[in-house]
């Protein structure tokens, strides 16, 4: 008779093991499934907003755009220079040796290859974030006829590229992409590898 009633505790404490091993099981389980239920909602609070996602490309049309005229349009909460340019400021771009530049860069290298005549260019000065002068028909260009930061005097050529004062780097060129002849996307690189210097 004592053999059976170990015989049968020992099954009900078998029982009882997994039993509990089963509940610990659950619960673990149905905690883990509250602890993403809470944290989906919070995660996905990081997403970037539907009006943010619309804002990370622009297109612009170009046709209305002169030789020689220059616009600017915001993207991403900074000015973008588009400057149409002519043929003597694209020459005059070329010419300069790159021993002479603060920060060695071809113009060839900063704009499409075929579409010379277009720069684009973010519009903040890399020195300490001021917007250069020379958009609007009148105003300074500085020494070398492209852009003038009249917070400290920093120069830049026709290319965008820094040529005298504290600014450390050459105006930044976005990444863009032409969709037709008079149309670009800021926001997009190119399908293929159209830089001219490239």
């Amino acid at each position: 008779m004592a053999a059976d009633d170990q015989a049968a505790h020992g099954t009900e404490g078998s029982d009882e093991h997994s039993r509990r091993d089963f509940l610990y099981i659950a619960t673990g389980a149905f905690t883990a499934f509250g602890a993403a239920a809470v944290a989906w909602p919070l995660l996905d609070t990081l997403n970037p907003a539907a009006d943010t996602l619309a804002a990370s490309t622009v297109d612009v049309d170009l046709a209305p755009i002169k030789p020689g005229q220059r616009i600017t349009v915001k993207y991403r909460g900074s000015p973008v220079f588009i400057d149409r340019r002519s043929k003597v400021q694209i020459e005059e771009a070329r010419k300069v040796p790159l021993k002479d530049l603060q920060d060695p860069e071809t113009d060839e290298a900063r704009v499409h290859k075929g579409k010379d005549e277009w720069l684009v260019i973010v519009g903040v000065c890399t020195h300490l974030g001021c917007i250069p002068l020379g958009q609007t028909p009148g105003s300074k260009r500085g020494e070398f006829g492209g852009w003038f930061c009249p917070c400290h005097g920093s120069h830049y050529d026709t290319s965008g590229r820094i040529r005298k004062g504290p600014a450390p780097t050459n105006l930044p060129v976005p990444d863009y992409r032409f969709t037709s002849d008079t149309r670009i996307r800021l926001g997009e690189k190119p399908k293929e590898d159209t830089k001219a210097g490239s």
